[in-house]
């Protein structure tokens, strides 16, 4: 089975666990038996091969995500790297082409797409594998996930089948709809639109070479910046007669709040927090090293990162992205691919960071022309590489590294270190990279 999973957006809706970098996707939050968390993205990838250990999977994603799906899936996964936004039809175009021209798959072979953010049990990926199937059978150019409504939600587009068969031709599609006219949807037998299909490598690859002047995945990634920016359902599902319907009647849930996502949590508390017993439907997940009280709440959720603290009614929650387009901050959080920073303090002329590397990892070599930096190594074991002089470092060892000179760590063990970094001009683009 060959899926593409749609990673996109900023998830600024889980404000303060998410911002530009890290995408609600990557916050580690669901409980695995041995007691560690995973993230979406995580548990979608670890459902995937426990339904299917062959399965070719595709994340189509913007360059900003790259290093955390590397960090949390290792870099054996495909990915499709949308060089900028462009909606949905110009990534899953770029996406299909990866998978025909890169990774040469067969353009008569079927692909699935859906996004990686759902909150569904191992019954959904059987039903993405029936999918693809029948999309292989070519009696439709797409086939659609339909799923079975639980109540007359205005935040989906709605399908309406020609008969309730478990396969089904599409007699009409529905926008998100008042919650009067949902109601009256579902009377007609209509089903929530996921925004998961199935199609043959080959039609897609035909539409986007009659819409898009272009040879291959390559000369499509070049021209992608210039591109017009168009939704899949725009430009595809809504011209397309031949189109079909599987129903999904299990467990799916769109985490896109932090009202649906605490629904999903199986504790009440992660991270340090306690909750008095007059507390209700309370949850609280906390990323910092300091305790956190709730007493005598009621439906509210409380969370705190390096980002911020969010103290929040978890219906209101819903409604908190204007508010926080408004921050201006810097990102005090992220992963990458060799591991993690946090930033611990900033100062005019001065930023404190505590950075972790993977076993095995290594930052790139690189150089900054407007600040020094400073490295004490905390934990573990490694070396650097300092204008090209190699020495091994462990716990206690202080790297000095002016500006100008090209630099690196690589770590034996995972290794903590602090580095300071000063300079009347800190920024991100303050980094040249090299060859070492």
């Amino acid at each position: 089975m060959n899926i593409v999973l749609l990673s996109g957006g900023s998830g600024k809706r889980l404000w303060p666990l998410s911002n530009d970098i890290r995408s609600k996707q990557f916050i580690k939050i669901f409980r695995k038996e041995d007691g560690t968390y995973e993230s979406m993205v995580q548990r979608v990838y670890r459902q995937i091969r426990k339904v299917d250990p062959e399965a070719a999977v595709t994340i189509a994603t913007s360059k900003t995500q790259v290093s955390a799906i590397y960090n949390q899936l290792g870099e054996g996964v495909g990915i499709s790297v949308e060089p900028c936004r462009r909606d949905t039809f110009p990534a899953i175009a770029l996406a299909t082409a990866y998978l025909v021209d890169v990774r040469k798959v067969n353009p008569e072979e079927s692909v699935v797409v859906c996004p990686v953010d759902p909150y569904v049990e191992d019954d959904y990926f059987l039903a993405l594998k029936g999918l693809a199937e029948q999309a292989e059978k070519g009696d439709a150019n797409l086939v659609l996930m339909g799923i079975e409504p639980t109540y007359p939600s205005e935040k989906y587009g709605y399908i309406i089948p020609e008969n309730e068969a478990f396969t089904s031709k599409v007699k009409t599609f529905k926008e998100k709809p008042t919650a009067q006219m949902a109601k009256e949807y579902i009377a007609q037998g209509a089903l929530w639109n996921g925004g998961v299909f199935a199609y043959k490598l080959k039609y897609v690859m035909e539409i986007a070479h009659r819409l898009i002047d272009f040879t291959d995945y390559n000369d499509l990634f070049a021209k992608y910046h210039t591109l017009n920016k168009i939704s899949f359902d725009y430009a595809v599902v809504e011209k397309e007669d031949k189109i079909q319907v599987q129903r999904f009647v299990g467990e799916w849930k769109d985490l896109g709040t932090w009202n649906t996502l605490t629904e999903a949590m199986e504790e009440k508390v992660i991270g340090k927090g306690v909750l008095n017993e007059k507390c209700r439907n309370v949850h609280i997940v906390n990323e910092m090293d300091v305790p956190v009280l709730a007493m005598g709440l009621h439906d509210v959720v409380i969370s705190a990162s390096p980002e911020g603290i969010l103290v929040s009614d978890k219906e209101q929650s819903s409604y908190i992205k204007p508010f926080v387009d408004r921050f201006e901050q810097q990102i005090m959080f992220a992963e990458k691919s060799w591991g993690s920073f946090k930033v611990i303090d900033v100062e005019k002329m001065a930023m404190t960071i505590k950075v972790t590397l993977n076993a095995g990892h290594s930052m790139n070599y690189h150089s900054h022309k407007n600040r020094d930096e400073v490295w004490v190594v905390i934990s573990g074991e490694g070396r650097t590489v300092v204008d090209g002089a190699e020495k091994k470092v462990k716990v206690g060892d202080v790297i000095t590294m002016p500006a100008g000179c090209r630099h690196t760590v690589f770590a034996t063990s995972e290794l903590k270190l602090v580095e300071v970094q000063l300079g009347e001009a800190i920024n991100v683009e303050d980094k040249q990279k090299f060859e070492l």
